[in-house]
């Protein structure tokens, strides 16, 4: 079977995200890849596993759905989205100012001992 040839570097990727945050490990989770090659490996040897493997990917597709229909914002128009866009680099840049306007107050400054 070709689960045991691969499960050795599965079970490293998935020990490398769990120590991942959330959002990185979800993207991890979105490839593909790996089981269209576990399909074309099971093709190439007509072997039975074809369907389970077909039935992984469509698993995996349909979380993949699941995953961006739960994105925030996939229900706003590009003009909402480039509008929260426009607000949030006003209140970064904003931000930003006040940042520089405090530092050059010198109240953080630790005086040096003489």
């Amino acid at each position: 079977m070709t689960r045991d040839v691969n499960s050795p570097r599965r079970e490293a990727v998935k020990a490398m995200a769990v120590s991942q945050p959330r959002e990185e490990k979800e993207s991890e989770d979105c490839s593909l890849l790996p089981l269209v090659h576990d399909i074309i490996k099971c093709m190439d040897k007509d072997s039975q596993d074809v369907h389970q493997e077909l039935a992984k990917l469509k698993a995996k597709i349909q979380e993949a759905r699941e995953l961006i229909s739960n994105m925030p914002g996939v229900d706003s128009s590009p003009p909402e989205q480039q509008q929260q866009l426009a607000t949030l680099r006003e209140q970064v840049q904003t931000k930003n100012q006040l940042l520089q306007k405090y530092k050059s107050l010198c109240m953080f400054d630790v005086p040096k001992a003489s």
